[in-house]
C-alpha cells in the first residue's frame, strides 16, 4: 500500500534533451532553395534531391568547444551544423547538406585496422570516377582519422552512442564551390554484446543561411 502511495508522488523521469539549433530539431522540416543545387546537380554524385525534408533523427557530437549537430531526414540525407564557442545560432560556422552514398560492412579486425591505419586518412580518395582531396592537413602523408562520439536520438525517444573515426575530403565544382566527401568508420556496441563496424560514405555541399528555410 505504502509503496503504491510513494509511486504516486514520484516525479516522472525527465526526457533527455534532444539536439536543437537554428530551429532544427526532431519532427521539424526544412526547405533548400532548389537553385542552390539544381545548377550543379549534373556535377554532383547524387542524382536527385528533395527540396523539402523532414527530420527523423538528430545527433550531436561534443568536441570540447565545438559542437557538431546532425539532423537525419526522410530523403536519405543529413544536415550538418557546426557551432564553435557556444551552442546558440550565432555560434554556427558551417552548414552542409549530405546524402548517404554507401554503407560498407567491416567484418574482420584486420580489415578494420587497415581501414583506420592505411586507407581512410590518405591524401586522396576515389569514388565513382571522381577524385577527392583530403581537407584536414597532417605533417606526413597520412592523417589519422579524427575520433568523435555521436549521441543520436530518434522519434521514439530512444538514443544511442556511436564511435566514429572520420575524414573529410572535397573536390572543386565549376561554380567555385566544392563537393565534400565525408568518410566515417563507425563502431557500435550492440545489445547482444558484440561490436558492429562499418564504413559510411556521404557526399555533400555547403549551404548559406539564405539557401535554407526552417519550418517548425
Amino acid at each position: 500500500m505504502f509503496g503504491k502511495l510513494i509511486d504516486k508522488f514520484k516525479k516522472p523521469e525527465a526526457k533527455p534533451q534532444t539536439p536543437e539549433i537554428m530551429g532544427l530539431r526532431l519532427g521539424a522540416s526544412f526547405e533548400i532553395d532548389p537553385l542552390a543545387i539544381r545548377f550543379i546537380l549534373d556535377e554532383l554524385t547524387i542524382e536527385s534531391f528533395e527540396p523539402t525534408q523532414i527530420i527523423k533523427a538528430a545527433g550531436v557530437v561534443d568536441l570540447d568547444g565545438t559542437w557538431v549537430y546532425r539532423f537525419y531526414t526522410d530523403d536519405d540525407a543529413w544536415l550538418q551544423v557546426v557551432a564553435e564557442g557556444g551552442q546558440r545560432d550565432e555560434h554556427v560556422v558551417d552548414v552542409k547538406l549530405f546524402h548517404f552514398y554507401d554503407t560498407r560492412d567491416v567484418s574482420t579486425d584486420a580489415a578494420w585496422e587497415s581501414l583506420l591505419g592505411r586507407e581512410i586518412g590518405a591524401g586522396t580518395y576515389a569514388l565513382d570516377g571522381r577524385t577527392y582531396q583530403r581537407v584536414w592537413t597532417a605533417t606526413g602523408d597520412y592523417h589519422n582519422p579524427v575520433h568523435m562520439t555521436e549521441t543520436t536520438y530518434d522519434e521514439d525517444g530512444e538514443h544511442s552512442g556511436t564511435d566514429q573515426f572520420t575524414m573529410l575530403f572535397e573536390r572543386p565544382l565549376t561554380d567555385e564551390r566544392t563537393e565534400s566527401l565525408f568518410l566515417s568508420a563507425e563502431e557500435k556496441l550492440e545489445a547482444g554484446g558484440y561490436l558492429s563496424r562499418c564504413l559510411v560514405l556521404s557526399t555533400g555541399i555547403s549551404l548559406t543561411p539564405s539557401q535554407i528555410t526552417i519550418h517548425g
